[in-house]
């Protein structure tokens, strides 16, 4: 597609997007947004503060405007100011500003309600602002404030408004969707209007996201002959928030011929930023960079990617700084879990990778998330299983721990082909049933070992709410193994674990007897099952 004309991206995360409900950016912070917002992302604009809100504000200010003066970015940053003359301006100039966006009113309701003024005295005031801040070496945009509303119900007024700013010394008139409460009809029909009656101005489109039409309003704004766009990385602003800068480039980029100089690359790394700065969660659906939105979770999806990326689209995660994933869980396909494994380096044979994707549905049906981090405590759990026969099975229980009570548990065995119950109570809902299986074997006059250690862990990162693994060490007359349990529950994982010492002692006793040497040594060592 060939690139026509240039969409300038004002982003306001720094003013618009702080009037977010519970965000306030530290000057720092600030800076640092700044800093990645023309230096990397490289958006054309940003609007990083009101003029006279605070002490903090005006600080903040001076670090941006300082860094970018030195680094030749000066013109790139405007300031909110207001029809005030001269306390605007000269805060401006205090902070080392030098372009001012012009907060007017857009809509004959407010000027009339709010500011209780009649047009001709609004012009005038508006004229004297314009004049004193171009004395002050200060170029000036102008923002017509509740614009949809008075092109709906003053369109006379706001056409005035416009054809007056027209005749003054602004390089831009910028139109926002107040109340974002346009469609995507309304933005054509307006900006049709406006653009063909004052073709030589320079038009900015600035939509919020009330009934969540900001990023379709914006793609009609821009092919009905709007030059700029105002963002917000996120979607902050507040309400329902602004144009969420993410989605808007990649639906420029894609839906259009106009060209950006927005470097998407750095979108991610940036959203990330602001999400920590914030404090406030993306979503994991958001488009772009929401962390499901780039993750295939049906196992036919992942089947398809392998054979010619048939679902790709243009919309590719590597675009924005971010790679694709395939999900875990019950509708996963060995397919999705091959592809985990290759990001793990792990090769299974496909009997073992059979088995790996039932344990993934397993786990999937009890509502549990499974991670790429999860496979390799999966794969060796379902690998030790493989490698034990089991001629003792746990083939029931019923648990029961209350306050004031001490923990108590019913269990039944199956051993070789006979079945035992027994009951009993302990400190815990794990030493009660050791305590209950301790009944049962001395009534078979069976020996247990000894457990030596416990251990209980989740993998890496602990992020997975899929299941914890149990590590047991026991001794044997001796002879010292581990045994692993794998189960959301960390009670039935070390029940697990003590399953598969029930079996190895088994197949111990078996081996002791074929073998009339020690199959471990006279030093024993530690032997993980």
């Amino acid at each position: 597609m060939s690139r026509e004309k240039t969409i300038e991206i004002m982003d306001t995360t720094l003013r618009d997007g702080e009037q977010t409900s519970g965000v306030s950016f530290l000057p720092s912070e600030k800076l640092q947004i700044a800093k990645l917002l023309l230096e990397e992302l490289k958006v054309d604009r940003i609007e990083v503060a009101s003029a006279r809100v605070s002490e903090g504000e005006l600080e903040g200010v001076k670090r941006i405007t300082n860094w970018a003066e030195e680094k030749g970015y000066l013109d790139s940053i405007e300031v909110l100011g207001f029809v005030d003359t001269p306390k605007s301006v000269d805060w401006m100039v205090e902070a080392g500003a030098k372009v001012m966006n012009l907060l007017t009113k857009g809509s004959l309701n407010h000027l009339t309600h709010q500011l209780k003024k009649t047009p001709e005295v609004h012009f005038a005031e508006i004229e004297k602002c314009i004049a004193y801040a171009n004395q002050h070496d200060i170029e000036v945009n102008v923002y017509l404030e509740d614009w949809s509303n008075g092109m709906r119900n003053s369109r006379d007024y706001a056409m005035s408004m416009i054809q007056f700013l027209s005749q003054l010394p602004v390089k831009r008139i910028m139109l926002p969707d107040t109340l974002g409460l346009l469609c995507p009809d309304e933005v054509k029909e307006f900006m049709e209007l406006i653009c063909t009656e004052f073709p030589d101005v320079h038009f900015d489109f600035h939509a919020h996201n009330d009934y969540d039409l900001s990023v379709a309003n914006v793609l009609h704004a821009v092919n009905t002959g709007a030059k700029g766009i105002h963002t917000t990385v996120n979607g902050l602003g507040e309400r329902a928030g602004n144009a969420p800068l993410e989605s808007i480039v990649a639906v420029i980029k894609d839906f259009t011929s106009f060209h950006l100089n927005v470097n998407e690359n750095k979108i991610y790394r940036i959203s990330k930023l602001i999400e920590q700065f914030s404090g406030l969660r993306i979503p994991a659906n958001k488009p772009v960079v929401g962390e499901n939105v780039f993750t295939q979770t049906a196992g036919v999806h992942a089947d398809g990617d392998n054979k010619k990326n048939l679902y790709f689209s243009d919309l590719l995660p590597e675009r924005f700084g971010r790679t694709r994933k395939y999900a875990l869980g019950k509708t996963s396909g060995k397919a999705n879990i091959s592809k985990n494994l290759e990001e793990l380096g792990i090769s299974l044979e496909p009997d073992e990778l059979t088995k790996v994707t039932q344990k993934i549905i397993e786990l999937g049906d009890k509502k549990e998330r499974v991670t790429t981090e999860d496979l390799p405590y999966i794969i060796s759990d379902v690998l030790q299983n493989n490698s034990i026969q089991k001629d003792i099975v746990i083939d029931g229980y019923h648990m029961v721990h209350s306050k004031g009570l001490k923990p108590s548990v019913q269990l039944r065995m199956k051993i070789f082909s006979n079945y035992y119950e027994q009951n009993a109570s302990g400190d815990g809902q794990y030493d009660s049933f050791m305590k209950a299986l301790k009944k049962i074997y001395k009534g078979l006059d069976m020996e247990l070992p000894k457990l030596t250690d416990f251990q209980i862990s989740i993998p890496p990162g602990g992020k997975t709410d899929a299941f914890v693994e149990c590590v047991i060490t026991w001794d044997l007359s001796g002879r010292i193994f581990k045994t692993k349990g794998l189960d959301s529950d960390q009670t039935i994982a070390a029940m697990k674990a003590t399953e598969k010492m029930l079996n190895i002692i088994e197949q111990i006793k078996n081996s002791n007897k074929t073998e009339k040497k020690n199959p471990y040594g006279n030093e024993y060592s530690p032997i993980t099952w």
